[in-house]
């Protein structure tokens, strides 16, 4: 992996995937929309959205089918990578799908926890995950408790840490989210160096370091802004890797007595600068942005590595979320210039 011969067919055909991205221009087009139905129609007319969208009836333009559709665009797109790349780079997607699966099992757990109907339409999950997972869509989604949706999961890798916490008592949907989560993390980061060698191992330990780094970074801060949590419960929900903080730094954040000495904290690490806790400047934004700026610079520095579809699946989930985000605002009534500050810009 990561040389000329092994990248120069993926990266040419990954460069005219991401010529169907929207642009800026599109996404201001979007914010001066008024209503769902519009932005489903303006969709229709972009290449990475219209054979999926032109299936539908307009009796089915809502904001839930339009997220079926923007996830059949990603899927496709995953597809089409899969199918073009060699088996070392197959090994990586697979364990990059991951994510997905853990996100699935989310979806149940809510299913499950809140009591929520079953959707009424899965065949767009089905489908793909019948190829790429080890999951069973239609087992999981028909789980009429937790301890059915658990022995669903008999046979994958997240029965074992999931029956732990079932045995353990009286858990909670939080305790199952994160246990999902510090799974998934510590065994991609373990995978993934496992699976790359040379530039590319280098590539991911420092994109998904600084991954972990800022999502542990943004669960400390929830954990003292919003829930007056101590030390040792912050210590039990994080991820137990660390890669630019040190453990001074690390420790320093995690008992820190109050959310202003955090901020002060957080102002002497590496990420210092480039965070800022002011009013309006989401911090899940500001990773994300630290993120895409990680994942650009490797592709522009190593385009014929693994860089080139790392950045461009980050491009596409980024693209999903906004116009998920923008349907929400345009749902609810907000102005062009409040949905726009919201976005946080449209740069892509």
């Amino acid at each position: 992996m990561g040389n000329l011969r092994t990248y120069s067919g993926i990266t040419t055909k990954i460069r005219a995937m991401q010529a169907k991205l929207l642009t800026d221009a599109d996404f201001e087009n979007i914010t001066n929309l008024k209503t769902v139905p519009e932005v489903i129609e303006y969709l229709k007319e972009k290449p990475a959205y219209t054979k999926y969208i032109n299936r539908m009836d307009t009796s089915l333009y809502h904001r839930g089918n339009v997220e079926k559709v923007l996830s059949q665009s990603f899927y496709d797109d995953y597809t089409k990578i899969f199918r073009f790349v060699g088996m070392e780079q197959k090994k990586f997607l697979k364990t990059y799908w991951k994510r997905y699966e853990v996100d699935l099992i989310n979806y149940c757990l809510r299913i499950v926890f809140n009591h929520y109907d079953v959707p009424f339409d899965i065949d767009y999950k089905k489908e793909i995950f019948d190829k790429y997972s080890q999951l069973s869509v239609s087992k999981l989604v028909l789980s009429k408790n937790i301890e059915e949706l658990i022995d669903n999961l008999k046979g994958t890798e997240y029965y074992s840490p999931l029956q732990r916490l079932r045995e353990s008592g009286a858990a909670t949907l939080f305790d199952y989210d994160l246990t999902l989560e510090l799974y998934y993390f510590s065994m991609m980061w373990k995978e993934e160096k496992r699976l790359l060698k040379g530039k590319e191992k280098e590539i991911f330990i420092r994109d998904y370091g600084m991954q972990i780094d800022l999502t542990n970074l943004q669960w400390i801060y929830r954990a003292k802004k919003y829930y007056n949590m101590l030390p040792p419960d912050i210590y039990a929900m994080m991820i137990p890797i660390q890669y630019r903080f040190s453990k001074e730094e690390f420790k320093a954040l995690v008992e820190a007595p109050t959310v202003e000495e955090f901020i002060k904290q957080v102002g002497l690490t590496r990420y210092g600068k480039k965070i800022t806790f002011d009013e309006g400047y989401m911090l899940e934004r500001q990773c994300r942005n630290i993120l895409k700026a990680a994942y650009l610079s490797d592709r522009r520095h190593n385009p014929y590595s693994v860089a080139s579809i790392n950045a461009y699946l980050f491009l596409k989930e980024g693209e999903i979320r906004k116009i998920i985000s923008a349907l929400e605002c345009i749902r609810y009534g907000l102005s062009s210039r409040d949905i726009s500050g919201y976005l946080g810009g449209v740069t892509q």
